[in-house]
């Protein structure tokens, strides 16, 4: 249905998309999650052409859309986009918002389009509010008429942008549930949420978008329940970090320590919890890891703390020769160490300049 080729899309400040390539079939229905400013909206805004991407084709069916001799308006009577604004006409009632479009693009008698404009009234439930005005419905109300507005084009493939970011909580699920109905119906839709339980139950694949791209994809079983790549589990287990790199003897310790503990402060550790981080901090890394580094050296930080599971794993990076903590003479600080920490767990990598890893899960 979709088929995207090495999309890139870039502004005077960010360059949010850098290399997308994916094809999405006939019939499915796609969640695209991530964290803020990861391009997921200007991804679909790329498919209906509302962002000119700045590089890559994308097809739609047999038609490249990017095409500078494609007539983009022909294609865009198969996709419909659901804003997170509503963006309805203000000047005109509900019905109206729906009649609109069919009869100035499809032709179709005002009779024709009013009747068709009902039945899709009906579907999401607010047949009654049909000679009402936007400003006089509520959020949620507002967000079904665009919807019932898009579906009036007959589209083959909805885009939703946060459907349901601009909505009070209380009206989320009423939004949520009309999404779900047309997930049955056969129409390809691609969904931008921040709703992880929506995300999972509503799609048969989810994009996980980061470093300008999609950076892991699967089922919904696959993303929520066991994701594989590193800012993906950071995702979706709600896990903060906190991350420092260090390249002298001299760093300042107390400076550290104290960014360390604002860090678990603001996310919710408990002080038990920082105060064993940092022991681990100091008694591992400083006291143990520093001293076996060469003058040259490069050793990266990086603690973890899951919101929902309310645990914390420091992971050290260094590089130089293979050098296993355990194998310290220092006995006390590696006691202080381990009884802090749950496990301690070394192993040897080569990785971005980095030939050592210190797994700690923190008590």
């Amino acid at each position: 249905m979709i088929r995207i080729e090495h999309l890139r899309k870039e502004y005077a400040n960010a360059t949010p998309l850098k290399d997308v390539s994916v094809t999405i079939r006939d019939g499915d229905v796609i969640s695209v999650i991530g964290p803020s400013g990861t391009g997921k909206s200007t991804l679909i805004r790329c498919i209906d052409l509302l962002e000119r991407p700045t590089s890559g084709r994308i097809w739609v069916d047999d038609t490249c859309i990017t095409d500078p001799k494609c007539d983009i308006n022909k294609v865009r009577r198969k996709m419909g986009m659901v804003f997170q604004s509503f963006n309805l006409f203000q000047h005109l009632n509900v019905i109206g918002n729906i009649m609109a479009a069919p009869m100035e693009l499809l032709k179709k008698s005002r009779q024709e389009a009013y009747e068709e404009g009902m039945r899709l009234l009906r579907t999401v439930g607010l047949a009654d509010k049909a000679e009402n005005f936007p400003d006089e419905l509520s959020g949620g109300q507002k967000q079904r008429v665009a919807i019932a507005r898009t579906l009036a084009m007959g589209p083959e493939i909805v885009l939703f942008d946060e459907p349901t970011s601009a909505l009070d909580p209380t009206m989320v699920g009423e939004v949520q549930a009309v999404i779900r109905g047309l997930a049955g119906q056969g129409l390809t839709m691609v969904i931008v949420t921040h709703e992880m339980r929506f995300a999972r139950e509503i799609a048969n694949r989810v994009f996980y978008m980061d470093e300008g791209g999609i950076y892991e994809e699967g089922t919904p079983d696959e993303i929520f329940g066991s994701p594989k790549r590193e800012k993906t589990i950071r995702f979706i287990k709600h896990i903060k970090v906190f991350e420092r790199t260090i390249a002298s003897k001299d760093f300042d310790f107390i400076g550290f320590n104290t960014e360390l503990e604002e860090f678990g402060r603001k996310n919710g550790m408990s002080q038990r919890s920082i105060y064993r981080t940092q022991t681990v901090f100091e008694e591992l890394c400083v006291q143990i890891v520093l001293p076996a580094l060469d003058d040259d050296f490069k050793l990266n930080v990086a603690v973890g703390y899951s919101q929902d599971e309310e645990t914390a794993t420091v992971e050290i990076r260094y590089g130089g020769r293979v050098f296993d903590p355990r194998t310290t003479d220092n006995v006390l600080s590696w006691k202080l160490a381990e009884n802090a920490s749950e496990s301690i767990r070394h192993e040897a990598q080569e990785k971005e300049g980095y030939t050592n890893l210190v797994t700690v899960k923190i008590k």
